[in-house]
């Protein structure tokens, strides 16, 4: 069953009037199907896309605070008159993603490498419990810090914590330009290896992802004026093998756009979202390939965003986590849990659910 709630009083009422043995599963834009669907027959979706629109900005505080269910696209576009932006990437801003989805989904974008992930953009929240309290946590500007840093714990909750109704965020100032440097290697552990020693160096760079045919994508950002010889140090250096490539202006944004909207090669194919190691990156992306599907790697090698094919069933790429000691985040296709791979164990995670939602009105993962 599903229900549209068009203010915070709503939901409220609808948390509270939730029959026993019921769950309730916050949704919006929709965008990330895995975390706003469920295959349960107790799961009841609760509607919350009427709760959307900026409430606060200060472009001279780099602060903003918006409802919930507010596009990622229309935030961008009100920050970028005043030549500001969200560093942390959001992804699948193109395709209608929400704030409170960005939030519960945990994920950040390619840029994120330099400047931060999400959890360290969230500086204010608030959201109804389990038992139908408004629960605020944090405040609206940057330097708020006292009490619980239930910011922080709303990020990656998928829904399993409370309804996020708003949210407060930092935000910087837009570099006047960028240029991504294009790198060929050999095979992936070496663009692995190549990846990792930029991410290491002294140099700032932006994003280092890996592609899954070996190439390595080194994006900077900065004044024109500098920019370029920044990029002429960075190709002769040596640190990521051989360029091949340097795009810039419409080219490069383009270049990004598949990690930023999430594309996958193969219409249909399951996307999971996998932390990883520079020891681990190896030997998934390798086992990935020999299941068919392929790997794209970001943040420096810290993420890696697997794409599966649809004709494979997904337990094969559970069974390939779990032998590689990793978990994974299902942000597209067909499986019964948003999480697959190897169990995370989070006994705090596990004490903070009991505090907020002690009737079990949302579900656990």
């Amino acid at each position: 069953m599903s229900f549209a709630v068009t203010g915070v009083a709503d939901v409220q009422e609808a948390v509270r009037t939730c029959p026993e043995g019921r769950r309730l599963l916050p949704v919006a834009g929709g965008t990330k199907s895995p975390l706003s669907t469920s295959a349960r027959d107790d799961v009841d979706l609760l509607d919350v896309s009427g709760l959307a629109g900026l409430v606060e900005y200060d472009p001279a505080e780099l602060t903003f605070t918006a409802l919930a269910a507010t596009p990622v696209a229309d935030v961008a576009e009100v920050l970028a008159k005043h030549g500001q932006y969200l560093p942390f990437d959001p992804p699948l801003t193109r395709a209608g993603a929400t704030l409170g989805g960005t939030v519960a989904a945990g994920a950040s974008g390619p840029n994120a490498m330099r400047h931060g992930t999400l959890r360290d953009f969230v500086i204010g929240v608030r959201f109804v419990d389990g038992l139908g309290r408004l629960v605020n946590g944090g405040g609206r500007v940057v330097k708020n810090a006292a009490g619980f840093d239930l910011p922080k714990l709303m990020v990656g909750s998928i829904g399993r914590l409370g309804v996020i109704t708003q949210l407060s965020f930092k935000v910087f100032p837009r570099p006047r330009e960028t240029v991504t440097l294009e790198f060929r290697l050999p095979d992936i552990p070496a663009a692995i290896r190549a990846a990792c020693a930029v991410s290491a160096s002294p140099r700032q760079v932006d994003a280092v992802d890996v592609l899954p045919d070996n190439r390595v994508l080194v994006r900077l950002g900065g004044d024109p004026e500098v920019l370029s010889q920044r990029a002429e140090h960075l190709a002769a250096s040596g640190l990521a093998g051989e360029l091949s490539a340097r795009h810039g202006g419409d080219a490069e944004l383009a270049l990004w756009n598949d990690a930023a909207e999430l594309r996958r090669p193969e219409d249909g194919a399951a996307l999971v979202r996998v932390p990883v190691t520079s020891h681990t990156a190896v030997k998934l992306a390798e086992s990935v390939a020999a299941g068919g599907g392929e790997t794209r790697f970001s943040l420096g090698v810290n993420v890696g965003w697997v794409s599966w094919p649809q004709a494979a069933p997904l337990d094969d790429l559970d069974q390939v986590l779990r032998e590689t000691r990793v978990s994974g985040q299902v942000m597209f296709g067909e499986s019964p849990e948003p999480l697959i791979g190897m169990p995370v164990a989070n006994p705090f995670g596990t004490r903070v659910r009991r505090a907020l939602d002690p009737n079990h009105r949302f579900l656990e993962v």
